[in-house]
């Protein structure tokens, strides 16, 4: 692989860090959340997608259609049932809240599924690639899990900006209780911001699903992964997210080049770079 196509690897590959970042950096940028689940979430719905694959012969894009507003229907349910509780514990009840729940997950998928990894398979289109040159070709999977991840950015700050809920959910991030005292139910409102989240990280997880094996101990390592593009993007900033996936896709790709050993403590070194000399991130922004 030349230099070129490992940039151009690195950048699509961005985009699933993207769309694996984007519920974690909204449910930061909204409920001041860090959902140590995020992850775990993201493998529930890979395991989903299979057993709804395995047991009723669908289509697999048919399935991802049926699996990600299942998952969003889930978010809201999650949000009014287990999150909402804590909220007013303060930050530390969460965190303690979303790792019990990343546990009882894992455990629950071994127990159902068993440690053996598995793949979502999508046939030709997974492995499918068009050459733009002789020397950088590009993968369907790839290319489509980006344009996915640019679309949904796209979609999100529509709603923030356009619509009432999503202006009304801004203010909630801002000052949830003078939003409170305008109208709005920030228990709606979070269960809205959640609803968004678990969509994304569903349909993170399911183009990695197809992208490459996963387990039920999987989930700690893509969260690691979606954490580390929110901070390099920077906290609260959509579009930022995209570029910490991007900045930390080419990274990894790169360093593949030199060898194949510091694929992830390249990435991990850019994370702290970026932690040491910008903190705020490249887009210091906000989410909503």
């Amino acid at each position: 692989m030349g230099w070129v196509n490992a940039v151009v690897q690195g950048l699509l590959l961005g985009g699933l860090y993207a769309l694996f970042a984007t519920g974690l950096s909204l449910m930061f940028g909204v409920m001041r959340i860090v959902n140590l689940a995020h992850g775990d979430l993201a493998v529930v719905a890979s395991f989903l997608a299979l057993a709804l694959v395995s047991g009723t012969g669908l289509p697999l894009w048919v399935v991802i259609v049926v699996t990600v507003p299942l998952f969003a229907a889930l978010g809201y349910l999650t949000q009014r049932v287990l999150l909402q509780r804590s909220l007013s514990s303060g930050p530390l009840a969460t965190l303690l809240v979303t790792f019990g729940l990343s546990i009882v997950l894992q455990n629950v998928l071994l127990e159902v599924f068993s440690a053996d990894t598995r793949t979502l398979d999508a046939g030709a289109f997974a492995t499918g690639s068009f050459e733009v040159s002789g020397a950088v070709s590009v993968g369907y999977l790839s290319l489509t899990t980006f344009l996915l991840a640019c679309a949904a950015l796209a979609g999100i700050q529509l709603f923030l900006s356009r619509t009432g809920l999503g202006r009304m959910l801004r203010a909630s991030s801002d000052d949830p209780e003078t939003a409170n005292l305008m109208g709005a139910d920030s228990r709606h409102v979070y269960g809205i911001a959640t609803v968004i989240a678990f969509a994304t990280v569903a349909l993170a997880g399911l183009m990695f699903a197809i992208r490459s094996s996963f387990d039920p101990a999987i989930g700690p390592s893509r969260l690691i992964f979606a954490f580390e593009a929110v901070v390099i993007g920077g906290l609260g900033s959509l579009w930022g997210t995209l570029l910490g996936g991007m900045v930390l896709g080419v990274t990894q790709s790169v360093s593949a080049q030199v060898d194949p050993a510091l694929t992830l403590l390249a990435g991990h070194l850019i994370f702290l770079a970026v932690l040491a000399f910008r903190p705020q991130g490249l887009l210091a922004g906000r989410t909503a």
